[in-house]
């Protein structure tokens, strides 16, 4: 009875968004993803019976990747286009975008589970999903404090999907709380997989004295940071965010003293390499990880300018490094919020915040091999 009422309520809503639908469909941003899920232009179901994952945008279909990569083959659905320009590069997966709930009943095929990333909590494919595939998961499930009370007052409908989902995989046991008030069934607590880094030190870096890493800078920052550094007291590596900028951040660098350049150091292959000079310019990408590594404190960019929303805390974090932010982390919020111990503030706060730094770490730490085994069994 509910899934035909729902049904037809799909269909009502789809007819009635027609015209709207065509219109959007001419604008770039939608030219392919709104033809392939209302329309179904290009976008037949998959060919072969697999995992399926399925995530909304960009950022999920990142997180999504180290786990696909240990699957041979898998299926991959996406919302936005932009997820969908991402999800093309993974080697291993067979791309679509997820059609409109209406095409679900006849799109759907068999496969070996159902893998969804979030709050992508669609009635109809979780319930087609759930008679036709081995298993219906959902991974790094989230219910923030702030979205908690609207999720209540829709409870009975939550329940419906909670229905057809056999395995709940959340961030944090404060949301499997809410997601088994919700209606959830079978929910374990597996971290947050966008917090997932395995870093690779390619280089081991020696420094000649406490070191402090100023990462991913952009215009403007640069200046600003090391005006508010004890230059006399720590050496520091300034990484700009954007290679095009190594010579004009090279230039301000000057002002402040003698400046090494990470390029010509080391030309000579080896695994160990001494950084030389107090005031080093990391002109070489790819270099960032080695370098957190070695570091006593980081100062990340991105934050202390208006106009970028701030970088990824995680990197850092996971060797366990004080770091200090600007307060422009709109982009970043969600895994700022993953990392304890940050210290935010405003640039001229900088040389006043290194007197008490602490180190920081990642709160919902996720393990991939146990993730992999509750889709696996």
């Amino acid at each position: 009875m509910f899934f035909a009422f729902y049904y037809i309520f799909a269909l009502f809503l789809y007819l009635i968004s027609l015209p709207f639908l065509l219109l959007l469909s001419l604008k770039k941003k939608y030219r392919k993803s709104i033809p392939a899920r209302f329309f179904l232009y290009k976008n037949p179901p998959f060919y072969e019976k697999r995992y399926w994952f399925h995530s909304c945008s960009l950022g999920e279909t990142k997180a999504l990747k180290p786990i696909m990569d240990q699957f041979e083959n898998v299926n991959l659905s996406v919302i936005t286009n932009t997820g969908y320009e991402e999800a093309k590069k993974y080697k291993n997966a067979d791309v679509r975008f997820l059609p409109y709930e209406i095409f679900l009943p006849f799109w759907i095929k068999r496969c070996n589970a159902l893998i969804v990333m979030e709050a992508e909590l669609w009635y109809m494919l979780f319930f087609i999903a759930k008679k036709r595939c081995g298993k219906t998961i959902l991974l790094n499930a989230r219910i923030s404090e702030k979205s908690y009370p609207k999720y209540l007052k829709f409870k009975w409908f939550y329940k419906k999907i909670f229905e057809n989902i056999d395995l709940v995989l959340a961030q944090s046991h404060t949301d499997k709380k809410r997601l088994l008030s919700l209606g959830a069934k079978n929910v374990q607590v597996s971290g947050n997989i966008k917090t997932y880094f395995k870093p690779k030190i390619t280089t081991q870096y020696i420094k000649n004295k406490p070191l402090i890493v100023v990462a991913s800078t952009h215009p403007n920052e640069e200046k600003a940071i090391l005006e508010q550094l004890p230059l006399d007291r720590f050496q520091v590596v300034v990484v700009p965010r954007h290679p095009e900028r190594f010579d004009e951040v090279y230039e301000t660098m000057k002002k402040f003293g003698k400046v090494v350049r990470l390029s010509e150091m080391c030309k000579v292959k080896s695994d160990k390499c001494p950084l030389d000079g107090d005031l080093v310019l990391a002109d070489k990408m790819g270099e960032l990880v080695n370098l957190y590594a070695v570091s006593d404190i980081v100062v990340l960019g991105g934050s202390f300018v208006d106009n970028v929303g701030g970088h990824n805390p995680v990197e850092a974090a996971y060797f366990n490094k004080p770091i200090i932010s600007g307060k422009h982390i709109f982009n970043q919020k969600a895994l700022y919020n993953e990392v304890e111990g940050i210290i935010i503030c405003d640039v001229d706060e900088i040389r006043e915040k290194l007197k008490n730094v602490k180190n920081t770490f990642i709160k919902n730490s996720v393990d991939i091999k146990n993730i992999i085994e509750y889709i696996r069994n």
